[in-house]
């Protein structure tokens, strides 16, 4: 990207502990405030189940559309700052454990790329109903580099749960044989 080039730049927001709603719209107002960024939108929020270690308290997420100068890096790095400036400490994290916030980069324009401190886009995109349909609100037509576009990846994941859930009850299912047939039923 050429130096003062605005990049289309979606950041996932999440928080289960302390008010998570309250640290949501903390969060989402700091992502305002980035230099050099714009925040030009952002989904509601959605409360959904922990993904990680239960029992955990349910988690309210929401995406962050933005048009930032910064370099990927440079962003992940005012992200980590936004997270510590509301008490997240990352070196006692639980993967996947509660948090008061956490802020992930999702997508960053066309860019792929995979470091040892950032991948984006964000692997857990396409699988994760809480990015997914927050990215589907704000940016149905956004294509995600390497996985198509967002609308397209809803849908995909719709079918899939729908298969999940039928399988799961396929298996619930309780066969019932009558003893006498329905002619000599009492």
């Amino acid at each position: 990207m050429p130096a003062g080039s605005w990049v289309p730049a979606y950041v996932g927001v999440g928080s289960n502990l302390d008010d998570p709603e309250q640290q949501v719209q903390a969060a989402l107002e700091a992502l305002a405030g980035l230099p050099d960024t714009r925040r030009i939108s952002h989904s509601a929020t959605l409360r959904n189940a922990a993904l990680g270690p239960q029992p955990q308290p349910d988690y309210v997420n929401a995406v962050a559309g933005l048009l930032t100068q910064l370099a990927p890096v440079e962003l992940l790095d005012a992200l980590l700052a936004i997270e510590r400036r509301q008490g997240r400490d990352r070196s006692i994290s639980v993967r996947w454990g509660p948090r008061r916030i956490d802020l992930d980069l999702l997508v960053y324009g066309d860019v792929v790329m995979e470091t040892e401190r950032l991948v984006v886009p964000h692997p857990g995109i396409a699988s994760r109903n809480f990015v997914l349909f927050p990215l589907l609100e704000i940016a149905p037509a956004l294509r995600v580099p390497g996985l198509g576009p967002v609308w397209r990846l809803a849908a995909a994941f719709n079918q899939q749960e729908q298969q999940a859930r039928y399988n799961r009850a396929k298996h619930d299912i309780v066969w019932a044989i009558p003893v006498t047939s329905p002619s000599k039923a009492p």
